[in-house]
């Protein structure tokens, strides 16, 4: 039931792509403005109420409304969940920024490229240069696609069912809305929810990190996991970027997260040319690493989805 549920709501998504932008997802951020001003007086506790408030909120109802649907009949709680899976899953929400960037940079329209990236990831690209709008474009797209598509397949095997699917991202949305803004980033109320989600993701994102290695360069994928991802800030985040960018041979990351640091000159005798610094496996950015970025997101799909037939298998002779 599962696997036809997910591969009902990709088709359907396929064929008409949930913009990131509908009236449902702004509902829900109005919806956490409002928690979050009911809630915070900057104390972890009240974070840990909020996060609470905001999750009963949506996981309840739709718990709820697949239990009557399965008592009512099969098929009305298998259009639930696939409704439930078509608004959790956002393989193409962002796929249009991923693919204009291709374009404009394969055109030489490096302005064109800078702009959508700023819409994409909200940060300052101005003064990027070609190689480093490729690398987080890369980055960004492998972290979009874990959180949107591969997060939502684990928690959609748990047993509250597409409940699962709803606790994972709204627990996503939340350890990032609650923390990124300015007035907020320093404050002890959003705390909770990114513990929360660290816990939640725990798993999903050494399982996605696994896919990537399996159906990219395994070896250096291995590799740059095991040695490099504890060097970046966000730790899901380097496990991630670091198996992705193995599995494809290309090397993400700023310098201080894809390089040992460098040992004084003075521990080595004054000879610094005798230690060479260990990096990260796999060359920089380019554009062909742009569609090697795509063909490793399909690839890793068809694996989950592989894994999800086999389970639905077992689970239906069992």
């Amino acid at each position: 039931m599962t696997f036809l549920s997910i591969l009902c709501a990709l088709l359907i998504e396929q064929a008409k792509p949930l913009r990131a932008d509908n009236p449902l997802y702004d509902a829900i951020k109005a919806f956490a403005v409002r928690v979050e001003g009911w809630f915070n007086a900057g104390q972890m506790h009240h974070g840990r109420l909020a996060w609470l408030t905001m999750i009963a909120a949506f996981t309840v109802p739709t718990i709820l409304v697949y239990w009557l649907c399965a008592k009512i009949s099969p098929l009305l709680a298998f259009a639930w969940s696939v409704v439930i899976i078509y608004l959790t899953l956002g393989f193409r929400h962002y796929s249009h920024y991923f693919t204009s960037i291709q374009l404009a940079l394969h055109n030489g329209d490096e302005d064109t490229a800078r702009t959508l990236l700023a819409e994409w990831t909200q940060q300052d690209t101005r003064d990027l240069n070609v190689s480093e709008i490729l690398r987080i474009a890369i980055e960004k797209a492998l972290i979009t696609s874990h959180r949107n598509v591969f997060g939502v397949f684990f928690w959609l095997l748990m047993p509250i069912g597409p409940a699962g699917a709803v606790l994972y991202r709204i627990a996503e949305y939340l350890a990032r809305t609650w923390n990124e803004p300015d007035n907020l980033r320093n404050e002890e109320f959003g705390q909770f929810a990114l513990r929360a989600f660290y816990w939640i993701d725990w798993i999903p994102a050494r399982l996605t990190a696994a896919a990537f290695a399996v159906v990219g360069n395994f070896e250096d994928a291995i590799y740059a996991w095991r040695n490099f991802a504890g060097r970046w800030k966000n730790e899901t985040t380097g496990i991630i970027l670091t198996s992705g960018g193995g599995a494809m041979g290309v090397r993400l990351g700023t310098e201080e997260e894809t390089a040992v640091d460098l040992m004084p000159a003075d521990a080595l005798g004054g000879d610094a040319a005798a230690f060479e610094p260990e990096i990260s496996p796999g060359e920089p950015p380019s554009l062909r690493a742009l569609q090697s970025t795509v063909g490793l997101v399909w690839r890793s799909l068809l694996l989950w989805m592989l894994l999800l037939l086999l389970v639905s298998i077992a689970a239906w002779l069992g």
